[in-house]
């Protein structure tokens, strides 16, 4: 199993936010997470990457411990962190930004290879790749936070809720951005409001509410489980 959570619980002072969750990611898969408002799907993406410290539970990637690492030791571990409102450097251009998901990183040849790879992966950016970023639009920047993970050189790449406020055909887009770096090998954890296009994309995932696991199984599966349906897909 390329990344683990077993048992994980994090709190915020004296609110628990999430309590016991294990979630599993098979290198190469897509996992969804989903669920309503404050189930708890970005703390769990959170915990993941290092940026809140868990209470208690442990998080493996490849077998090895991660939990008590900081953020930046998790990056290079493998694992890039797209986050929930996008958070770009909106006075830097969209080359710096990119630039800044190497930070890292001392192999400066495959660096150069690897932004030209997200210029052909995202055409608009290299047209605006001295643009600032405060200056493109809500898809534009979606893209540019991608394209600032993968610069990483991640192994997992997880995702928080990347289709939040754009137009549809955007969304179609992105979802198709989704499926295709994972059909080049990168495994993905995707946390999605709009969990019709997350069980879509996933091959597994897994339901929180009030900060449990209430089920899991392969997305398939759970996009015609009654409950799910009624729940979050509005059937």
């Amino acid at each position: 199993m390329l990344l683990e959570m077993k048992g994980i619980a994090v709190n915020y002072g004296k609110i628990n936010a999430i309590r016991n969750i294990s979630i599993a990611v098979p290198e190469g898969k897509i996992v969804t997470i989903i669920g309503g408002n404050g189930a708890g799907k970005t703390t769990t993406l959170r915990a993941m990457s290092g940026m809140i410290p868990v209470a208690s539970g442990e998080i493996l990637f490849e077998g090895k411990r991660i939990d008590h690492l900081p953020a930046h030791k998790i990056v290079a571990h493998g694992i890039a962190h797209v986050p929930e409102g996008r958070r770009i450097f909106k006075e830097m251009t969209v080359e710096e930004n990119l630039r800044t998901g190497a930070f890292l990183r001392r192999d400066k040849d495959a660096v150069e290879d690897d932004l030209e790879d997200v210029f052909k992966r995202f055409p608009r950016l290299r047209e605006r790749r001295t643009q600032r970023a405060q200056t493109m639009s809500g898809g534009e920047q979606q893209m540019l936070a991608i394209g600032r993970a993968l610069m990483s050189n991640p192994r997992i790449l997880l995702m928080d809720e990347p289709s939040m406020g754009l137009a549809p055909v955007i969304v179609e887009e992105i979802a198709q951005i989704v499926e295709e770096i994972n059909a080049n090998g990168l495994s993905v954890v995707l946390v999605e409001q709009n969990a019709e296009l997350a069980l879509e994309l996933a091959n597994h995932a897994y339901v929180l509410e009030t900060g449990n696991c209430a089920m899991e199984g392969p997305a398939s599966e759970l996009r015609g489980n009654e409950h799910v349906r009624a729940a979050y897909l509005g059937l």
